[in-house]
C-alpha cells in the first residue's frame, strides 16, 4: 500500500513539474492563443496566480513558476516522509 501511494505522489510530482516547465518554455514560444497552451495554462495558472498575489513579478521577472516548483517538491517529500513513518 505505502509503495502504491509513494508512486501516485512521484507521478503527479512528475507531470505537474514537466507541464509546469512546458507552461514557461511555451510562454517564450507559443501563442497565447494556441490550444496546446491554452490547454497547459488551465492546468497550471491555478496553481500559480495565488503564488502571484504573494510574490508580485519584478522588473519583468515573474519569481512564481520557482515558488511553485518548491512547494510543490517540499509538500511531495512531506507526503513520502508521512507515509513511510506510517507504515
Amino acid at each position: 500500500m505505502a509503495n502504491t501511494l509513494i508512486t501516485i505522489i512521484n507521478v503527479l510530482e512528475d507531470l505537474i513539474t514537466i507541464l509546469l516547465f512546458a507552461h514557461i518554455i511555451l510562454s517564450y514560444v507559443m501563442s497565447p492563443f494556441h490550444p496546446l497552451r491554452q490547454a497547459i495554462d488551465k492546468i497550471i495558472s491555478p496553481m500559480l496566480d495565488p503564488i502571484r498575489r504573494l510574490i508580485p513579478p519584478t522588473g519583468g521577472l515573474d519569481f512564481s513558476p520557482m515558488a511553485l516548483w518548491l512547494i510543490i517538491y517540499l509538500v511531495a517529500n512531506i507526503l513520502r516522509q508521512l507515509i513511510l513513518s506510517a507504515y
